[in-house]
């Protein structure tokens, strides 16, 4: 059966559990004042149900109000709610028909003295902060003369221009790939992470800029989401964060490889100035050209060494000492054959003298003479010639020839 508020005569009847449970409710329900009401307690026996939402009791030092925040109000809280915060409740009071309680249903949370977004930046700086995101030892050293940088940020903002600026005054030798997102608003957070993975996707860059100019914390909220800064952790690439100014900080500032205060800082640390440069190369020109000298000096040393150590190895020298020692060689030979010879030819002196003392000549030499016949037959007797033979007389310095007139035996000697 129903119960309409207002009816009489039901104060002296019997009523049904549910009867009253429901006409408690609609009580609850008609009085305008707990339809909108902010209370202040501490949280208690707080639950996150599989289902998203979230049930919790909040409490003072003098009772306790059950709480209900539904999933759609849940996803819209800035801060994790949990055991023991203060919290402001703002909401409806109404009946739990089954349970048989009242409790508040709860469409918004805020943390008691603080802002629910300063609360949920220092709730995932700790979170984050524990997993090791912010350690210096995953930061990446920046590029000191970079090729191509890339940006993220917005196209329209101011940021990007003082950015371009810095980048053009300080080091024009840089390009530049800018990945437009937007920077606030609740659609922020996923376009930035979709740009910094499209630029940190490349191979042709070296450092990425993710900046925003100043605002207020909900204007930098996106650079406060929990993706972003997991998507600058996972970058390949070195990226420095210029967002806001130079009080304002983020949980981007904390995770990047290089926080800089302002977004034109950030372009600074980026880049070299090349004004700064040009007194450097003016003297790394004279450097390099004093080590060539000296290097050349030294080379050419050492050219003149190894020459010097070839002019002792090579083929000219040894043909150098076998001609000496050819010329040696010959010396000795010829001084050996010269005593040979002088040897040779004293013997023969001996042998000529030898000779001499029993040669025929010598007996010529005292007035003999050898007599020969025509055919070479050598006169020794006298019967040897008859009458008119021709025969050929030697003397000491030569021959003559001689026929024989008459007979020997019983003539006179012969004519020429």
């Amino acid at each position: 059966m129903s119960l309409l508020f207002g009816q009489p005569g039901r104060d002296q009847e019997v009523w049904a559990v549910g009867e009253l449970t429901t006409y408690i409710r609609e009580l609850f329900d008609i009085d305008y004042r707990l339809q909108d009401v902010q209370v202040a307690g501490e949280i208690s026996n707080f639950v996150r149900a599989r289902s998203g939402h979230l049930y919790f009791t909040l409490k003072d030092e003098r009772a306790q109000l059950k709480c209900v925040m539904w999933r759609s109000a849940a996803e819209r809280l800035r801060f994790r709610p949990g055991d023991g915060d203060a919290v402001v409740v703002r909401g409806r009071v109404g009946v739990y028909e089954a349970g048989g309680n009242y409790q508040l249903y709860a469409e918004s949370l805020t943390p008691a003295g603080r802002g629910d977004l300063a609360l949920a930046f220092e709730q995932l700086k700790q979170r984050l902060e524990a997993e090791g995101l912010f350690d210096p030892v995953h930061k990446q050293p920046i590029p000191a003369f970079p090729r191509k940088i890339g940006i993220v940020t917005s196209a329209d903002a101011a940021a990007l221009r003082d950015i371009l600026n810095v980048l053009r005054r300080r080091y024009p030798l840089v390009q530049v790939l800018i990945a437009p997102t937007l920077v606030q608003g609740a659609d922020a957070p996923p376009q930035i992470v979709r740009a910094l993975r499209w630029l940190d996707g490349r191979d042709d860059l070296d450092t990425i800029l993710v900046a925003r100019g100043g605002g207020s914390i909900e204007d930098l909220w996106a650079f406060n989401d929990e993706q972003v800064a997991r998507a600058i952790f996972a970058a390949r690439h070195p990226i420095i964060s210029g967002v806001g100014h130079e009080t304002d900080f983020t949980i981007t500032d904390f995770v990047a490889d290089l926080r800089a205060p302002t977004p034109s800082a950030a372009a600074e640390l980026a880049v070299p100035d090349v004004g700064e440069l040009r007194p450097l190369v003016l003297g790394s020109q004279v450097r390099l050209a004093e080590l060539m000298r000296s290097r050349l000096d030294q080379m050419g040393w050492r050219v003149q060494a190894m020459a010097r150590s070839l002019s002792h190895l090579g083929p000219q020298a040894r043909l150098a000492n076998d001609r000496q020692r050819l010329d040696v060689v010959t010396g000795r030979g010829v001084s050996a054959l010269a005593r040979r010879l002088d040897r040779a030819t004293g013997r023969l002196a001996v042998a000529q003298a030898r000779l001499a003392a029993v040669s025929p000549l010598a007996t010529l030499a005292r007035g003999y003479a050898i007599v020969r016949h025509a055919d070479g037959r050598v006169v020794r007797q006298q019967q040897d010639v008859a009458g008119g033979d021709r025969l050929a007389v030697q003397v000491v310095d030569g021959q003559f020839t001689v026929t024989v007139d008459r007979n020997p035996a019983g003539e006179t000697g012969p004519t020429t």
